[in-house]
């Protein structure tokens, strides 16, 4: 009975370390699988991407206003703004619009953005083909740039009895300082 006790002890032991190495690699790779899990499904108003645009035979009639909103972080000492406040556009249909953005520092910067939509629930619908949301953006010192956005509603969106009372979409970005590899803010770094 005295041999089978530690037996039992080192192998609660060994579960317990285990689970707790297992909970640790859970707490790291959540984030990572969190923005895999929005970018997949639009949950949050995450945005989706896609490679082409629906065929003209899959726009609808319905209208929906797509209303651009523009934001940077006050580490990022950039001007940044739509040139359309919104358009209108049919399910299906692909629309774009135009951004400004304007380096006011006396520096190089490198900006990266984050977007969603709101409401959130339309984010699975709400679809890029071309955005300056894919990649990160340097502007040398007072320099200007004017940005495109091509984009679409997704034709299902006019089935999805969830969508019904959607009128209006918000479509949100906002520029942060992009960090570097080691996690550091880019401008940060080119001081």
């Amino acid at each position: 009975m005295t041999t089978q006790r530690p037996r039992n002890n080192r192998k609660t032991a060994i579960w317990a370390a285990g689970f707790v190495a297992f909970m640790l690699a859970l707490t790291f790779a959540s984030a990572p699988l969190y923005d895999l899990f929005c970018r997949i499904t639009g949950f949050d108003g995450t945005t989706m991407r896609a490679d082409t645009a629906p065929d003209a035979s899959e726009i609808r009639d319905r209208i929906v206003t797509i209303r651009f909103d523009a934001n940077v972080s006050p580490d990022l000492p950039w001007e940044f703004a739509p040139v359309e406040r919104s358009v209108d556009v049919r399910i299906g249909e692909t629309g774009i619009a135009h951004f400004r953005v304007r380096n006011l520092s006396d520096r190089p910067l490198t900006g990266r953005v984050a977007h969603n939509v709101t409401p959130e629930k339309v984010g699975g619908h709400f679809l890029n083909i071309v955005c300056f949301c894919f990649t990160e953006r340097t502007l040398g010192p007072g320099e200007e740039a004017e940005m495109p956005v091509n984009f679409f509603v997704a034709p299902e969106f006019a089935d999805d009895p969830a969508m019904r009372d959607v009128t209006r979409i918000t479509v949100s970005y906002t520029y942060f300082p992009a960090l570097d590899a080691a996690g550091g803010d880019v401008a940060a770094a080119t001081q």
